[in-house]
């Protein structure tokens, strides 16, 4: 993991496209800013973790429905 101190104001440069820009600390919450492309998706981690247990739920469920279908065709 890459560590960088930045302050408020300050950017970091991810590629050529993407830009984190810090834009106020306070206590222990900082607010960034995020300038992406619009094909790159962004979430909070804690959100693309639901997303992706969802994600395996569903799949999980179809896989379910797939071998009930082919148990009623026999």
């Amino acid at each position: 993991m890459l560590v960088l101190t930045r302050r408020n104001g300050e950017t970091i440069k991810i590629g050529d496209d993407i830009e984190i820009t810090v834009i106020s600390s306070k206590n222990d919450q900082v607010k960034i800013g995020i300038k992406a492309p619009k094909n790159i998706e962004v979430f909070r981690k804690e959100l693309f973790d639901q997303i992706q247990t969802e994600n395996e739920q569903a799949s999980k469920d179809v896989s379910s429905l797939i071998d009930l279908l082919r148990k009623k065709d026999k």
